[in-house]
């Protein structure tokens, strides 16, 4: 990687803040809210995810954004690119026709929707979020695309904590991009 996109990556990583105990006893809670809370910081961050999209997925069709976060970046991603952007959401979040996911995360369970409607067979999908944990919601997205019939061509997260094995739960020949690894 060249040494201006490490400096940003840097510049970045220095803005994330962590939490312990939070949500709950035991977990360390990395928080993208704190980088993106400082203006410079938000269009650096909005910079490298368009730009590391455009050079790792250039035929992408659909940006799919996971509930909460990574519906947020998914949006400036699409925009910029041209593509339609999804959400995945929690259960009773999308109206009309939906299709649900029950899975287990790092610390409980919980149930993922998408809508049917705008997704076509083949279309092609990288599924943003912003922080690669157990996996347990990635593979959550995948499955619901796959039943929707969309080819999945990648997953895109801000930061990967390698220490929780998240990208053991994503199905083989779907690649998992990460811009930071932390633990």
């Amino acid at each position: 990687m060249d040494n201006e996109f490490e400096n940003k990556i840097s510049e970045l990583r220095s803005k994330i803040m962590s939490f312990p105990d939070f949500p709950k006893k035991g977990i360390l809670f990395w928080d993208i809210f704190s980088a993106v809370a400082d203006g410079r910081t938000c269009k650096l961050l909005q910079s490298l995810l368009v730009d590391y999209t455009k050079k790792n997925f250039p035929d992408v069709e659909a940006i799919v954004g996971l509930e909460s976060r990574g519906f947020l970046f998914s949006f400036s991603i699409a925009a910029e690119l041209g593509v339609s952007c999804l959400p995945v959401r929690k259960k009773g979040k999308l109206p009309g026709d939906v299709l649900s996911y029950a899975y287990e995360l790092e610390y409980g369970s919980d149930i993922l929707e998408i809508q049917r409607n705008h997704i076509r067979p083949g279309m092609r999908c990288v599924i943003v979020d912003d922080l690669i944990a157990t996996g347990g919601s990635l593979n959550a997205a995948i499955h619901l695309l796959k039943s929707c019939g969309a080819d999945v061509i990648g997953c895109f997260v801000i930061i990967e904590l390698p220490s929780l094995k998240g990208r053991s739960k994503i199905p083989n020949g779907i690649p998992v991009h990460s811009l930071m690894k932390l633990d």
